[in-house]
Order: structure tokens, then sequence, then C-alpha cells
């Protein structure tokens, strides 16, 4: 009896653990979509893209994938900002003029920088957020106080595109949020760039700042480590959103070369501004020392005209609520009427004439029996005699009149022509200061600023400058704490090129390479040779 229960129990037991393995085998497989479905931004791939361009020339020196279509993200406000200079440069609007915030503009998802509803601020201090802070709400309230509404800004910002010749870009917002159709690509990217440059020099020192004073708070600038870690770089402008990944248009300047690199898509900010250095360097490399400057042609012009927006009135964006309304005006002209005449009554008297006002006594007893049809027919008819003596009339009297007046009026008097004042002499003590012998200069010996800053860190030896330069970029970048104001130098040896940090004292130094060891980086101390 005990062998049949056994026998009967085994294909139980053997359903029970197929079932089991099936039940984990499902697990896992939610777990995994899970955590995909969960992944963080960093870890979504986004299309990749770049661009290099000589920004004296326009020349390109390196692009892939540079016309895909892409999603922007906040690279959108570069458009934003252009014209926004554009509207201070013709008139516009003025730096300090007062925007009023919309409920809209408010609303706006981070990055921002908290404006609320019905506040308002400087219109400088909204292109410095949008500039350096990348706030969203700030740009938004831009696009609102220029052309009425973000839409109606929208389309204003797709038309200047087309007129810089940024061919495959469409911008639905003015802040880069991922909207169906709001695209563009690294080389529109780069183009722009280039013209924020050379069109508006004026405001392009706001990309290179660090942080900047934003009306209601201090912020920093979401480009400040490669501002920090790259030689030369002085903007422009980043860009992140889950479907773009992060972005880039960074410029740089050494000597009289000058480059412009664009990345789409990087995976994370420190991959992507180790890329960006990358490409900068080959932009470097690959760009002739000396090349003629022919800046971009700005384009014409144009404002709201051709929009159907109606703005607000001075100083007021969109109303509350209203955000993304459009109205319409239609400006053509369908009748013409015709002016009408004079009236009668308004047509300047005729002057009376002495001899004629005598000879028309005669004739005003007259009765009339037919109201004139023309001016022609109102004036009384004379003949030629009698006209003749009212003009002998007329000039004799003005004559008299003419004379009485110059004999009532006083003789006027010349004026006297200025001759001017005599110098005075010059004081005699002032004359003996000047003439006492000026003091020999005192020259003083500048004294050391080094600071003691004599140490420094190797962090390996390669096989090429070029490979030991980019190991010394991606350490500042990684180490940006301990690492910062210390000079990179490769120095040249018989077994290759050491890769230094220079310009530190000695606890920096051991702090440093302490902070490397951790993390697997080789890395010694070097003292004062």
């Amino acid at each position: 009896m005990a062998d049949i229960v056994q026998v009967r129990r085994t294909p139980l037991i053997r359903a029970g653990r197929a079932c089991s393995r099936l039940g984990r085998w499902v697990l896992g497989l939610v777990i995994f979509l899970s955590m995909v479905a969960t992944a963080p931004p960093d870890a979504m791939a986004a299309p990749y893209a770049a661009m290099v361009i000589d920004a004296r020339t326009g020349e390109v020196l390196h692009s892939r994938n540079a016309d895909t279509r892409l999603h922007p993200a906040s690279l959108t406000k570069m458009m934003t900002l252009y014209i926004a200079f554009e509207a201070v440069r013709n008139g516009e609007i003025s730096l300090d003029t007062k925007v009023k915030i919309s409920r809209n503009a408010a609303s706006e998802q981070p990055s921002k920088l908290g404006l609320k509803t019905g506040q308002r601020i400087a219109f400088r201090y909204l292109i410095r957020a949008a500039a350096v802070k990348s706030a969203n709400d700030a740009a938004t309230a831009i696009g609102e106080t220029l052309a009425g509404s973000e839409a109606a800004f929208a389309r204003r910002m797709t038309r200047t595109a087309k007129a810089l010749g940024m061919s495959r870009t469409t911008f639905k917002n003015a802040h880069g949020l991922t909207q169906k159709g709001h695209m563009s690509t690294a080389r529109d990217m780069t183009t722009l760039g280039r013209h924020l440059l050379y069109d508006y020099p004026e405001y392009y020192n706001l990309f290179s700042r660090r942080s900047t004073d934003a009306g209601v708070r201090k912020v920093p600038n979401t480009n400040r480590r490669l501002l920090a870690a790259y030689r030369g770089a002085d903007g422009i402008k980043t860009g992140y959103t889950r479907a773009a990944g992060f972005n880039l248009v960074a410029s740089a300047e050494r000597g009289n070369e000058r480059v412009i690199a664009t990345v789409f898509g990087g995976k994370s900010s420190t991959s992507r501004n180790a890329k960006v250095a990358e490409l900068l360097d080959l932009g470097f490399r690959r760009a002739p020392s000396r090349a003629k400057l022919r800046r971009p042609a700005r384009p014409p012009y144009q404002g709201n005209r051709g929009l159907g927006t109606q703005l607000a009135s001075a100083g007021d964006s969109a109303p509350n609520g209203a955000a993304g309304k459009t109205i319409r005006v239609s400006g053509l002209v369908k009748t013409s009427l015709r002016p009408k005449g004079r009236p009668a009554s308004a047509a300047p008297e005729a002057p009376t004439l002495l001899a004629e006002a005598q000879t028309s006594t005669t004739t005003a007893d007259a009765p009339t029996t037919e109201a004139p049809s023309a001016a022609s027919e109102a004036a009384p008819k004379l003949d030629r005699d009698v006209l003749q003596a009212s003009i002998t009339a007329a000039i004799a009297e003005a004559e008299v009149i003419a004379a009485v007046a110059e004999q009532a009026s006083p003789p006027i008097a010349k004026p006297r022509p200025f001759v001017g004042l005599r110098p005075m002499a010059r004081p005699a003590r002032l004359a003996e200061n000047q003439t006492t012998a000026e003091p020999e200069p005192v020259v003083v010996t500048r004294l050391s600023t080094s600071g003691g800053r004599y140490w420094g860190i190797n962090v390996g030896r390669y096989g090429s400058r070029y490979q030991a330069e980019k190991v010394l970029l991606r350490t500042a970048l990684a180490e940006m704490a301990t690492l910062d104001g210390s000079l990179r130098k490769v120095v040249r040896t018989p077994r290759g090129f050491d890769a230094n940090f220079l310009g530190m004292t000695k606890e920096s130094a051991a702090l440093a390479c302490r902070r490397l060891s951790a993390r697997n980086i080789t890395c010694e101390t070097v003292g004062p040779s």
C-alpha cells in the first residue's frame, strides 16, 4: 500500500516542482521589466549626433548624424534668447521692462526659477535665468511677453530658424520640454550657436558666467563643470530630457582659433562633457592657425509681423489662464473711401481791400434773388478801373503804415563784439612747484605668489601625448574638488609621456592622490625638483 501511495505522489511532486520553476521564471521576468520601466534616465540611450565647426569660417571639421531630427531639449532656449536679444536691439522691449508672470509660465516643470503667478520681474533677469539656470518658467515668460502667447512665439522661433538657415528645425515651445513636432538637428543647433556668438556679441558673456543674479536669487550655471575644466571654454548651452538625453552646444577659444562642438544624446552629464572635450580637441587639431573671419549674415528683422497675434499692454505677458491662446487680427483693407471736400465755412476768408470796402457799400442793399452756386459767383463783380484804384489805394496805405511804424520804433543798438577776458598771471607758488624736480620712481619687487604650490601629482605614463592629455582631462572632470586650479601638463620622457597635475601644495597633492587611489586610479605625488 505504501508503494502505491509513493507512486501516486511522484507525479504530483514533479508537477509542483515544474510550477515552482515556472513561477520563478515569471517572477524574474516581471522584475526585469519593472527595472527597465523604472530605469534611471542616464541608462536610457538616446540617439547620438555630433557636429564640430571652425567658428571663424563655418567650415565643418567633424559630423556624425548631424542632419538627423532629434529632440533639442533646453538647447531650444538658445533661440528664445536670440529673439530676446533681437527684440531689445530693435526697441520692442527694454532690459528694465517689468514683466508680469502668467499662470502658464509659473506652472512650468523644472528646471525653473520659481516665479509666482502675478509676480513682476525685470526682463533682464528672465534672460539671465534662461541663459544660466536654464529656467523653463523664465523662457515661457519671455515668449509670452514678446509675442502675446507661447504658441505665437513658437511660430516666430521657427520663422527665425528658417531665416538663419536651420532648415530642419521646428519649435513648438520656448523652453524645450518634449512635445510632438518639436525637433532640431546637431547641424542646426551648431548654426544657431555661431549666430549667437557673432550676431549679439554684447550678450555672449552670459553663457560663460559660473553664476548670476536672477533677481529673486543667485543661480549657478548648468554648464559650470565644462567651463571650469576645459581651457578656453566660454559657453554655450546644455540640455536634457529623457527623450533627448544629455545635449550640449559648447564653444572654446584658444589664441586666434575658435571651435564650436555640439553633442546630442549623451548618456550622462559627465560622459557628455568628456565627449564634447574630445570633439573640441579634435576641432583645434584640425582648424588652421590662421583663418579670415567670415561672419554669418544676420537675418532681416521682422518682429511679430505675419504671426496673427495681438500683444498685451506694455509690461504684461499673456493673461492668467489664457496662455497659448492666439488672437488673430485681420489687417486686410476691404474698401477705400473717397475723401470728402472741405466745408465752405472752413475755407479762409479773402482779405478785404480798403477801396473794395468803400465801393461795396453801394451794392449792399441790392436784393439777392438766387444763392450762388460757385465761389466765383459769390464775389462782387468790379470793372477794371475800380479794381486798379483799389490796388493803388492798398499799396499807398501799406506804405503809410510802414513809415509810421518805423518812426515810432526806437533804434536797435548793435551788440558789441565779445573781446574776452585778459588771462591772469600764474600764481607764484604754482610756478615754484612746477620747477621742482619730480621724485624718482620707487621700484617695488613683487613677492612670490606661489604660496608653496611646488607640488603635483602623476596619473600615469602613456605612449602618446594625445592619450596623456585625454587622461588628464577625464581625471580633472572626475575629481574637480581637489584638482580645481591646478595645471595640466604632459612631460615627454625617454619612456613615454607623463600625465601630471602641477601647481599644488603638498597637502592638496596628497589628498588628491588618496581620493584618486580610492577610485583605482594610479597616482603618485611629485615634489619640487
